[in-house]
């Protein structure tokens, strides 16, 4: 949602208004540098087998509950981390110290081959809706205290099309939240993986 003229015009070069919470029912105009969470049109896809039932295929649409679907069917989450996670809860509802209010469209937990235990807020976006840093900083937080013991690796997807998912692994640095990887997977037949696209994949 874009802010009125008459806020958005007081913005300073390279930065915007973001609206963010400070406590119950509060809610206060925070100034961040411009970081928009856009899939980058240049990166090359990677085919995965598409895992999921037929039946979850053909009723899927194109909001965040689809792609939280075909992302947890496909374990695409295994696949971009390295690591074996497991959904534990969808749209957490909570609050947080001096945020209030706060909903995680999906947490899991993970391990990897060394043993260490992480959390994974996902935020999820369809449509022509956009993935919102604000919304990243609430996960991390929400995380941070709600899971003190696990490491925290803060993921957002969005669909590019129907059947290509980007995912998006995001940190803070600073009051900025940044892109530390990104990674584009379209969902095909396993008949429609060759040997050339294997031998891409290998280099």
């Amino acid at each position: 949602m874009s802010l009125p003229d008459a806020i958005a015009g007081t913005q300073p070069a390279g930065q915007e208004w973001v609206i963010e919470g400070r406590g119950r029912s509060q809610y206060a105009f925070r100034l961040v540098a411009v970081n928009r969470v856009l899939p980058n049109p240049q990166l090359a896809p990677i085919k995965i087998p598409d895992s999921a039932p037929e039946i979850v295929a053909a009723y899927a649409l194109s909001d965040e509950q689809a792609l939280l679907a075909k992302v947890r069917y496909n374990r695409l989450l295994d696949v971009f981390l390295g690591v074996a996670a497991y959904s534990l809860q969808n749209h957490l509802r909570t609050t947080v110290t001096r945020l209030g209010q706060v909903e995680v469209d999906e947490i899991y937990v993970a391990i990897d081959k060394r043993g260490r235990q992480y959390v994974l807020p996902v935020q999820a976006k369809g449509g022509s809706d956009r993935l919102s840093t604000v919304q990243t900083r609430q996960d991390i937080a929400c995380c941070a205290e709600k899971f003190p013991h696990l490491l925290c690796r803060a993921i957002s997807a969005q669909f590019v099309e129907a059947d290509l998912i980007a995912l998006f692994e995001l940190g803070q640095s600073g009051n900025d939240v940044r892109i530390i990887e990104e990674r584009h997977y379209r969902l095909v037949p396993g008949d429609q993986i060759s040997r050339d696209d294997l031998r891409a994949y290998d280099t």
